[in-house]
């Protein structure tokens, strides 16, 4: 600049040691500064506009509003222009030098906590937070040129220089438009910034919503729009398509999308997306989590693992909060209220959208919960915040229930009989496995619904549930005083005596030992000779335990009820009476076919011998 004074200044002690810690810094993610000054970019252009709507005069008005961007690989330059607020000198001053109006002080001071705390590398990702994003632009240049030009009327041109030493300069410039232009000369190692490409490739990645156009050697590279921002009634079918296949890099169309805004306890905007197809359950590997958080439409944080909770890891879509403060660091989102906040807001807002869809359209959520439902199920098991909302979406087929037709517990609690004591299921690995067993006869005989649960989880959030509505929540395979009993009848023709019965009891106790804790009169049976009733958990938590110690492979001890009306029981207690040693082998074989039935015999090897023997005994005997 020939003929215009240059004065050469000192940058105040924390901006020497800000630039100290950028210029020096390895930090992994260069790309962030690009995403900075667009940002400062966009902000200046915001101003402008404002200032215009609000009746002020600045010059140059007819200047579109617009970002621009130009490579130059030739001469290792990379700059970016706006058509902004612009500064004049003493703004420039203020701004850049020292810390009067920049958080360069208070910056310096969290770098310093973060290595006292331990904190691996220097985290310049949240340089932006304290309002000094414009020096990440050292992370890459060996020089910055930045040339300004305030919007008032009679404003004069600046040109700010450095090469991030101790000194800048500031100078008159030439009667530049008004806004903003700064030019980054590129160190050695950073030569791939001078790439439209590599360019492009940035702000896709974290600019691609800002609100004003951002080209890249002339052509536009934000070519997608935040529709997250626009009112739901101007967005069509096809722009949520579009916009959900560009987040969520699918080829599909979503199952269904969850557009709102929120004021209140928290300043939302949010838009998710259910994917058309849910992979993890063909065995796919497992889904990262897809909800990308943004604060004014600029990416905070892709994929973020503290927005939504892990169970919610097939949502795709974004967050965007204005609360939020610029480019919050990594450490701090963890721990954040703000953030803890935002993700039960943005969680329970999810669930309600669920229960309605459930509600208002029962099919639709059929095909939903067919997909996505184990993910529902991982919800109820391990999110205590939310587990309310969680178990009114479980579904589940019942005994009164057509086979693919599913129940909720508000539709159970509704149709309970008006004596009837708690909320029953009962787990097997299918609708045949559980029909074809014992358990259910007492429920048939009376008409009591009972709910299938058909996979480990299932039996472990309802065993960890206890009740729903004030309703128990008791597996008919467990020993409660809360299961149906059946009516009491006179004794019949050859069934066992109250008289003997006690001493039947105390033998079949006795033979069987430490296999059974108790036998007993059922209650509960009508055809079935013999039941296994667990003390503690269901029959499938007792399997799952069984797998886990394959070395011990014994079958827990459980109560054995049997049914003194059953011809083979009656017979039992005759041979005993005879002394016949074919009692035992018979009353053992009742109990292992109660387990099997139960489910609990891994390994039925060990009683082919017995069987064999009772065959005998059958076709041998005159």
């Amino acid at each position: 600049m020939t003929g215009h004074q240059v004065e050469t200044r000192e940058f105040q002690t924390e901006i020497r040691q800000l630039l100290d810690i950028v210029i020096n810094s390895l930090y992994t993610d260069r790309d962030i500064f690009l995403r900075e000054l667009i940002s400062n970019a966009a902000d200046a252009t915001e101003k402008l506009r404002y200032l215009k709507l609000s009746g002020n005069e600045v010059n140059d008005p007819d200047l579109p509003l617009e970002i621009s961007i130009n490579t130059d690989e030739t001469a290792n330059t990379l700059t970016i222009s706006d058509n902004g607020i612009g500064m004049t000198k003493e703004e420039l001053i203020a701004n850049l030098g020292t810390i009067a109006h920049s958080g360069s002080k208070e910056f310096i001071r969290h770098l310093t906590e973060s290595k006292k705390e331990g904190s691996s590398g220097t985290d310049l990702s949240l340089i932006g937070q304290f309002g000094v994003g414009f020096y990440s632009a050292f992370m890459v240049a060996e020089r910055v040129s930045l040339y300004t030009r305030s919007y008032a009327p009679d404003a004069e041109s600046w040109v700010w220089t450095s090469d991030g030493s101790g000194n800048y300069s500031v100078e008159q410039g030439e009667n530049t438009q008004r806004g903003t232009k700064i030019v980054l000369r590129l160190k050695e190692d950073a030569k791939n910034y001078g790439q439209g490409e590599e360019i492009k490739r940035i702000i896709k990645q974290y600019s691609s919503f800002v609100p004003y156009p951002v080209a890249v050697n002339g052509e536009k590279a934000n070519t997608v729009e935040a529709v997250w921002t626009k009112n739901v009634s101007q967005i069509t079918d096809q722009e949520y398509t579009d916009f959900y296949k560009y987040i969520a890099n699918a080829y599909e169309e979503p199952f269904c999308r969850l557009h709102f805004s929120s004021d209140a306890p928290l300043s939302i905007k949010a838009l998710l997306f259910v994917p058309g197809e849910n992979y993890e359950r063909f065995g796919f590997s497992r889904m990262e989590r897809g909800v990308n958080l943004f604060c004014k439409k600029v990416l905070i944080q892709e994929k973020s693992e503290v927005i939504v909770p892990e169970w919610l890891r097939f949502v795709r879509g974004v967050i965007d909060s204005e609360e939020l403060p610029l480019n919050i660091s990594r450490e701090t989102l963890q721990d954040n209220a703000l953030i803890s906040k935002l993700n039960k807001v943005v969680t329970g807002r999810f669930l309600k959208f669920l229960e309605e869809q459930a509600k208002d359209a029962p099919a639709r959520y059929k095909e939903f919960w067919e997909k996505f439902g184990l993910f529902i199920k991982e919800g109820a098991a391990t999110d205590f915040v939310h587990k309310d909302a969680l178990v009114k979406l479980l579904r589940f087929e019942s005994n009164l229930s057509g086979e693919g037709e599913l129940v909720s517990f508000d539709q159970y609690v509704e149709r309970m009989k008006e004596d009837q004591k708690a909320i029953y299921y009962i787990s097997g690995s299918s609708r045949e496995v559980i029909e074809s067993g014992p358990y259910l006869e007492i429920f048939k005989d009376k008409g009591i619904e009972v709910l299938y649960s058909y996979e480990t989880i299932d039996d472990y959030i309802l065993n960890n549930l206890h009740e729903f509505q004030g309703k128990k929540i008791v597996a008919a395979e467990q020993d409660s005083e809360d299961l149906p009993e059946a009516e009491s009848r006179e004794t019949q023709e050859g069934e066992i005596s109250e008289d003997e019965l006690n001493s039947f009891l105390d033998w079949y106790k006795e033979t069987l030992g430490t296999k059974v804790t108790e036998v007993r009169s059922s209650k509960r049976l009508v055809d079935s000779p013999a039941v296994v009733l667990s003390s503690f958990g269901t029959h499938s938590m007792q399997k799952m335990m069984q797998l886990m110690n394959k070395e011990s492979g014994s079958v827990p001890a459980g109560i054995l009820e049997i049914n003194t009306r059953s011809a083979i029981i009656r017979g039992i207690n005759e041979l005993r009476k005879a002394n016949d040693p074919f009692a035992e082998a018979a009353a053992q074989q009742v109990l292992e076919t109660a387990q099997i039935a139960a489910g609990l015999i891994l390994d039925p090897r060990h009683m082919v011998n017995r069987l064999y023997s009772l065959l005998e005994r059958a076709v041998t005997s005159k």
